[in-house]
């Protein structure tokens, strides 16, 4: 059995990471590595990444228990510039041997960004590009902020029930951040956080 390596923000888990991960499983042992980034010693959060790596932990292990592992293995440490360019840093190298840590056997790793999937190849991590979903993750947390400032929005109908819970009992997070400015770069099909960039 190959290992499914899903690598994904997961900001929040939507119904459309718990289909892309039941698929995975079907022939595979699933490991869900979402991303990190840390800022003195301290993971930076913001609109873009509002919730924790704990959080997102906890919201895929209420919908998938232990049939899935959820590993900290994909953790950017800021200067986040000092993985670029992919291939000539050190540091971006570092990335795939966290990434692969304690996996021996026959492997892939799964994105939906073909951009990534381009990056993921050069690195010999042999990815698998899948169909982008329709609902994306930015476009449920969009309206999450939307709803956190009064409007009457739809979000919960692209959550699984056990993750729509675990969002309400931190509403705060979402409040928290909803007039907050979405300051990002995107870098090769990736998006990172412009605080901690350089």
């Amino acid at each position: 059995m190959a290992v499914a390596i899903y690598l994904a923000h997961l900001n929040p888990v939507t119904k459309a990471h718990v289909e892309i991960i039941e698929d995975l499983k079907k022939e595979n042992q699933v490991r869900v590595l979402p991303v990190i980034f840390m800022i003195n010693g301290k993971e930076d959060n913001s609109k873009s990444f509002p919730f924790s790596y704990e959080l997102r932990k906890k919201m895929l292990q209420a919908v998938f228990a232990d049939s899935i592992s959820v590993l900290p293995n994909y953790t950017f440490y800021a200067p986040f510039a000092k993985y670029m360019p992919p291939l000539l840093s050190p540091f971006s190298w570092k990335i795939k041997r966290q990434i692969l840590n304690g996996i021996k056997s026959d492997y892939f790793t799964y994105t939906g960004d073909r951009a990534e999937g381009f990056v993921l190849k050069l690195y010999g991590l042999n990815p698998k590009v899948g169909k982008r979903k329709e609902t994306s993750a930015s476009f449920v947390k969009q309206k999450m902020f939307e709803a956190a400032t009064g409007k009457d929005t739809d979000w919960e109908k692209y959550v699984e029930p056990e993750v729509v819970k675990i969002i309400h009992e931190n509403w705060d997070i979402v409040k928290k951040f909803a007039n907050t400015q979405d300051l990002t770069y995107r870098v090769l099909g990736m998006k990172f956080p412009s605080r901690g960039f350089w």
